[in-house]
């Protein structure tokens, strides 16, 4: 038996159903969030009931599918919301002025001071936890940097994280040091997990979550794919988060959230699988994504790994940040569990490990389900890119990327090379490739 849809929507609405852009109905029907019919207005309208809606559009109004983000990390954009904003900023004191208005808007407030967007490479060195001591003197300071790969911490930050100079660089990540090896207050990669605990315990996502989805449904964003908090926190806090909306109605957008490898066996015991419902919201709106791995870092911080040395180094070549071995048992498990990975790779070697890997689990992930992906993207050889199609492999990239990371690119291979072999979407496509396009957030609407 067909639905009573809430609401019947007619005018001029764009659809999906186009042979090429859009197609296009004089109305919709919608029901408990799912959109019900679509075609003719006589015909939409006799599905109605007493107690539908019907909402007429004006002449000059156009309806449009609304978008999903396939690269939002919702929690930490949640969070990221009205802290310092450092993007722009183009000198270290710049960049001290605006921490020093937020440690003066903060006052006797003596929670984490958070905010991202430095950029050391115009600086000729990296910044410390005593330029921190100038501006915002015994606070709780975390700072990303623009690609959300180094974390710039305060002293009191440090010791209250346990990181001093007798702390071992942990696998996967580096603690920047001074000549006699003490901490200087730049954590990279999986060492800011440490600090990042500390912040997690202390927030609210819930409430976070919400009020910074309903921002994002006033956009026109509908969904996202969320892989995931950016490094650390407590293995399920944010997912719970997303549930927990779900489960009382209050999930604004549709949310296919990830999970990061210590939390893959909780979700295989939980019986998650990608894609499927993961709250009890009456219209599903949590549902589970992929598992988020990391082959390598980023090319603001010469972690990305490159195929041969950065330009003007003769070995400094990046930073494998998980092996091509435990990429390849991680994702394996996943998979078998139903749970579809999803491998960061930004430099060409770590694009090459990463097909390599995702390659090996095509029969085992089911070909109308939800796609095997890289994220990034960015630096590609040119006979890697008919892998993608022929694997059924999605490559999910950020076009932020092209304007943040132009410069890096070109400094990392050569402007020769990165003009050729850098943010290949074009090649991409025409290689037969599946594109998904997201934020990369925390960004603030």
């Amino acid at each position: 038996m067909t639905r009573v849809p809430d609401l019947v929507v007619t005018g001029r609405i764009a659809t999906l159903a186009g042979d090429r852009g859009f197609g296009w109905v004089d109305a919709i029907a919608v029901g408990a969030g799912r959109v019900l019919a679509a075609g003719g207005r006589t015909e939409v309208e006799s599905l109605a009931g007493p107690r539908t809606r019907r909402l007429d559009l004006a002449t000059d109004v156009v309806a449009i599918p609304g978008l999903v983000d396939a690269h939002l990390h919702l929690a930490d954009a949640a969070l990221a919301a009205g802290q310092v904003e450092l993007e722009g900023t183009v000198s270290l004191e710049g960049v001290l002025d605006r921490i020093a208005a937020g440690a003066a808007r903060a006052g006797a407030n003596d929670d984490w001071l958070q905010g991202a967007g430095w950029d050391p490479a115009a600086w000729g060195r990296w910044p410390t936890a005593l330029d921190l001591e100038r501006v915002a003197p015994g606070r709780l300071v975390a700072l990303w940097s623009h690609d959300r790969h180094a974390l710039w911490v305060s002293t009191r930050a440090l010791t209250e994280a346990g990181i001093d100079r007798s702390t071992l660089d942990p696998p996967g990540g580096s603690i920047r040091r001074d000549s006699a090896g003490r901490p200087t207050g730049v954590l990279q990669e999986s060492a800011a997990r440490a600090v990042l605990e500390r912040i997690a315990a202390s927030a609210d996502l819930s409430t976070a979550i919400g009020a910074y989805s309903r921002q994002l449904l006033r956009l026109g964003l509908v969904g996202v794919h969320d892989p995931g908090r950016l490094i650390g926190g407590q293995a399920l806090t944010a997912i719970e988060a997303v549930i927990e909306l779900d489960d009382r109605g209050a999930l604004p957008i549709r949310v296919h959230a990830s999970v990061r490898e210590p939390a893959l066996e909780a979700a295989i015991e939980r019986g998650w699988r990608t894609g499927a419902p993961i709250g009890g919201g009456p219209v599903d709106r949590a549902r589970m994504g992929w598992l988020k791995l990391f082959a390598d870092g980023a090319l603001g911080s010469r972690t990305a790994l490159l195929a041969e040395p950065y330009a003007g180094s003769t070995k400094e070549r990046g930073l494998a940040v998980t092996s091509e071995a435990v990429l390849a048992d991680v994702a394996g498990r996943a998979a078998a569990a139903g749970i579809v990975p999803e491998i960061h790779a930004i430099g060409d070697e770590a694009l090459r490990v990463v097909l390599g890997v995702l390659e090996g689990l095509t029969g085992a992930i089911s070909r109308t389900g939800p796609m095997l992906r890289v994220e990034h993207v960015q630096l590609a050889r040119a006979d890697d890119l008919p892998r993608f199609a022929r694997s059924r492999i999605a490559a999910s990239i950020q076009p932020i990327h092209l304007r943040t990371d132009r410069d890096k690119a070109e400094a990392a291979w050569g402007r020769e090379r990165a003009g050729r072999d850098a943010f290949r979407v074009r090649s991409l496509l025409a290689a037969g490739a599946v594109v998904a396009f997201g934020t990369d957030a925390p960004v603030e609407p």
